[in-house]
């Protein structure tokens, strides 16, 4: 909104110092001995033209263009076009006749400027109403780009809390004195969902919130699981800003294929920052056959997040997702702001 306000605001002000240049110009490049001519024309009848030029210049532009010149109109803007050139010369004619008739060399510069400032007129219509139809298509473009982030992060809580009550339900069934920990847990990434999840976060908050998915994963799995889990950051590192929730479904991912009827299951998880470029690892083994026994929403995770990718940074990202044998990886790189 007040970039809208600064740009009227500045387009009205150079209005009127284009305008003032224009009626003013006599008394500023000749003087009072030469009655402020301008070559033949006196300075007054120039200013006065240039009343009637404005009139012309702006009824034209703020009217009769975007009123009529369209299918339906077309020809009724030819006719008013017309008629307001005619208005315009004779105008300046009636003014020259009663007022400056010592000065007939004048009558020979009315028609020209005439058709001069209509013909402006026209393209500074042209060119507001394509300045017009830009500003429109990127607000539309904005607003289409916010409704799909909106949707995008409307998949993640359910999706991610769908699997860390499945790994409650784990504690509960196992009756472990360890739910209770959990649930502050949960609670904490509860509220980092409903508070911090529609703007961007410091690093330093995407990287506590990662420790805690991980953290209640170790819960559940206890040492059934080994987690290797590396964050290499310094301090000035984490003050670079993220999108929020843009590296949890990757972990999500990792234990969802890489942990159930399988020998010595490994999720490998590195996260550093080089260069103000973040390095996101995530490895894991996982079992082909019982693999593809997972539930067809298994895969909305790395759906999601590669969209998020796409519309967030779309130059700025190097996305590769690798299976070799048993062997999952994803190697995401980003550069931070």
């Amino acid at each position: 909104m007040m970039k809208v306000v600064g740009f009227r605001y500045t387009n009205f002000i150079f209005h009127i110092l284009v305008w003032s240049l224009v009626l003013f110009l006599p008394y500023l490049v000749s003087d009072a001995n030469n009655q402020y001519k301008i070559g033949p024309i006196p300075g007054l009848f120039f200013t006065l033209s240039g009343i009637i030029h404005m009139i012309v210049f702006y009824g034209n532009a703020l009217f009769l263009y975007p009123k009529f010149l369209n299918r339906s109109y077309w020809w009724l803007y030819i006719v008013s076009a017309i008629l307001l050139i005619v208005f315009c010369i004779r105008g300046k004619f009636y003014i020259l006749d009663g007022w400056f008739s010592d000065s007939p060399g004048a009558r020979a510069h009315v028609l020209f400027p005439s058709v001069v400032v209509f013909t402006v007129s026209i393209f500074y219509s042209i060119a507001g109403e394509r300045i017009r139809a830009e500003k429109l298509q990127k607000e539309n473009e904005a607003m289409q780009l916010g409704m799909e982030l909106k949707f995008l992060r409307s998949q993640i809580s359910p999706h991610f809390l769908f699997n860390i009550l499945t790994n409650l339900a784990s504690l509960a069934r196992k009756k472990s004195d360890q739910l209770e920990a959990s649930l502050l847990t949960l609670s904490g990434l509860m509220r980092y969902m409903l508070y911090d999840a529609d703007k961007k976060i410091s690093l330093k908050q995407e990287v506590e919130y990662l420790e805690s998915v991980v953290a209640l994963q170790q819960l559940r799995f206890g040492r059934d699981v080994k987690i290797v889990f590396s964050i290499a950051l310094s301090p000035e590192q984490t003050t670079y800003c993220i999108e929020p929730m843009l590296l949890i479904p990757f972990v999500e991912n990792a234990f969802k294929h890489g942990t159930g009827y399988m020998d010595h299951p490994v999720i490998d998880i590195n996260l550093a920052v080089k260069e103000r470029e973040l390095i996101f690892q995530v490895k894991n083994k996982f079992d082909k056959e019982a693999d593809a026994s997972k539930d067809e929403s298994s895969g909305i995770g790395l759906k999601n997040v590669r969209s998020r990718l796409a519309l967030l940074y779309p130059e700025s990202h190097n996305l590769v997702i690798h299976t070799d044998k048993n062997l999952f990886s994803i190697n995401l790189t980003l550069k931070l702001i």
